[in-house]
Order: structure tokens, then sequence, then C-alpha cells
């Protein structure tokens, strides 16, 4: 009848093979503090090695792979966070240089001009003349180091060329006649 596959083997010569690889290898000698052995029949017992095809990867080997795409990842986003910041800075200088001498606040304003910048309601004091030029659209204000500045039109439109961010109010005048939010029909 049918040889087992132990049999098998051992004709073919496939198992005699495996036990002289294993004998061939020598142990590496122990190291100092390292675990004596353990007897057979006691503790976990040993998987058998077993041959591996050439195109089967190693999990150690597939674990490496891995660590080392995240870390290239890593350092990809954080070149592209350095890069992003630094083009930051470079428009917050140029900013910086248009304003120079460019800002209309005044000292002894007297209205509040309130207005919605990054989702929330701000305030810039204004005089009277600047509050209407702010209404048509003559004037805009910027935000720069945590304050709001007063410029005219021009300046607030170079300044929204270089970083729309800053630009904190600029009333566009066909746009604002056409919706205001307040229905014609509305009688007070």
């Amino acid at each position: 009848m049918a040889d087992s596959l132990r049999d098998q083997l051992l004709k073919s010569g496939i198992v005699k093979q495996v036990r002289e690889e294993q004998r061939a290898k020598p142990s590496p000698p122990p190291s100092r503090g390292a675990r004596p052995p353990q007897a057979k029949g006691k503790g976990k017992p040993q998987a058998p090695s077993s041959r591996r095809d050439s195109g089967e990867m190693d999990l150690a080997k597939a674990y490496a792979i891995r660590a080392q795409a995240d870390a290239s990842e890593r350092k990809r986003a954080e070149q592209e966070a350095v890069e992003q910041a630094r083009i930051k800075r470079e428009r917050k200088a140029k900013i910086q240089k248009l304003l120079e001498g460019q800002t209309l606040n005044k000292a002894e304003a007297d209205h509040v001009r309130h207005f919605e910048y990054a989702g929330r309601i701000r305030r810039v004091h204004v005089d009277a003349e600047q509050l209407a030029a702010l209404n048509e659209g003559r004037l805009g204000i910027v935000q720069q180091n945590g304050r709001y500045l007063v410029v005219s039109q021009a300046i607030a439109e170079q300044v929204r060329a270089i970083d729309a961010h800053q630009l904190a109010l600029l009333v566009d005048p066909q746009a604002a006649a056409a919706d205001d939010g307040v229905p014609d029909d509305l009688m007070w």
C-alpha cells in the first residue's frame, strides 16, 4: 500500500538532509546571564524549523520594511511642516514691511466697528470718517501680530495677494448693496 509521509521523506533523503544541516550548525556558546536551556518535556514545545520558499517573506523583515516606510513618511511630513512654517514666516515679514507707516489707526477714535474674523466677532476703534470709509469699502482691516490695523483699500488688496488669511475686513461695495441680509419688504 501507500507508504507513510515519513517513509516517503526518508526514502527521498529530505529528512536526512535536514538532520544533517541541523547537526552541521554549531550551537552558539551560552552568554553570561542567559538562562540554561529547558529540558525536553518541560515548558513550551518548540516548533520545528521549516524550510521557507524563496518568495515567502520573514515576519521580522516585513516589520522592518514597515518601520522604515513609517520613518520615511514621518520625515517627509516633518520636512513639509518646516517648509510651510518657512513660507508663513516669509509672508508675515512681507506684510510687516508693507504695513510700515501705512496704518491709519488713531488713538483718539470714538467709534467701534465690529466685524467677523476667524469665526468670532472682533472690533476696531475708528473715527466717524473711517467708519464711513470702512462701510463703503475704501478702507480695510488687516490682522497683524494680534492687532487689527486700518489700512487703505490698495494696501488691503496687496495684503490679500500675499496672504488672504491676514485680511480681516474689506467690504465689497457692489455685494453689500445687492444683499445686505435685510428683506426689501421689511417695515420698521
